[in-house]
């Protein structure tokens, strides 16, 4: 596997590939890599003839300067789980090299960008997108690979792949879990291990949750799980949204739309560390 840390670099070993008439699959990544990552990856090995993953942990999609700050930096042990799922070439560069000037470009894809994360995290789609967006432009990729544990990021870059243009597929992959069932997420190494033990009860309340729609309201089943999830020390939900799976608005019944999807954000212990997750109900 190639390790390159400068745009030029990236583009003469993709121009290479291009002319060998390779399918380019791209990951991009902030780091601190899991076996949720592993996956993305090693599905665009799959399906493609080259994978790119990019490590760059991005400042302008952090509202909170102490959360960009506390984010675990492992770029040693993701190399090595990279070259170990099969990846040709992993794309590290400097914010320097990324933003040597600001990006004052901005992207509003509403309702999409202004609900749930959007509501409560101020400019960070608007990141995703600065960042996002860059990586295509450069990589060119033929596919891809989003997991769905960040769910409405996945519907916000649609948007912004049908705004500008961009000639790929995205490709969503199942979000992977824990045995105990917490989402795999790079912040669930700065868990305490008393939170690690209550933080799987969120996708616990999330998957009983299912089985009560089946006889409840939307109204009810939201309730439920709130309830459930604040009645445990040391967890707080910030927000429960029951929404349309496609426009990522709030639905009042479960036969307002073909998919219907609930998406939550959880403060987990006393720092606090904030996780997210989601359920499929239909």
């Amino acid at each position: 596997m190639k390790v390159v840390t400068t745009i030029k670099e990236l583009q003469a070993e993709l121009d290479a590939a291009r002319s060998a008439g390779h399918s380019i699959g791209l990951v991009p990544t902030m780091g601190a890599l899991h076996r949720g990552h592993a996956s993305l990856v090693e599905r665009s090995v799959s399906e493609n003839d080259t994978t790119v993953v990019s490590i760059f942990l991005n400042p302008t999609q952090f509202n909170d300067k102490n959360d960009l700050q506390r984010y675990p930096r492992t770029l040693e042990a993701d190399c090595q789980l990279l070259e170990h799922c099969g990846a040709q070439i992993a794309f590290a560069p400097s914010v320097e090299e990324i933003y040597p000037e600001p990006d004052t470009r901005h992207f509003s894809y509403l309702p999409t960008d202004a609900v749930m994360e959007g509501a409560r995290r101020p400019g960070h789609f608007n990141g995703v997108c600065q960042i996002v967006s860059k990586l295509f432009a450069w990589v060119q990729p033929t596919r891809a690979y989003f997991g769905e544990k960040d769910y409405q990021q996945i519907a916000v870059i649609r948007r912004m792949v049908a705004d500008l243009g961009f000639k790929l597929e995205i490709v969503p992959c199942s979000c992977i879990r824990e045995e105990d069932g917490l989402a795999m997420s790079s912040r669930n190494t700065l868990l305490t291990p008393a939170e690690r033990a209550i933080a799987p009860r969120i996708y616990q309340a999330l998957a009983a949750s299912r089985e009560f729609a089946r006889s409840h309201s939307v109204a009810a089943t939201q309730q439920y799980v709130v309830s459930r999830i604040n009645a445990i020390d040391g967890l707080d939900v910030e927000y429960f949204a029951i929404v349309d799976a496609t426009t990522l608005l709030d639905v009042s019944r479960w036969d307002e739309a073909t998919g219907v999807v609930g998406c939550i954000t959880v403060y987990c212990g006393s720092k606090p560390i904030r996780l997210i997750d989601h359920i499929k109900y239909k």
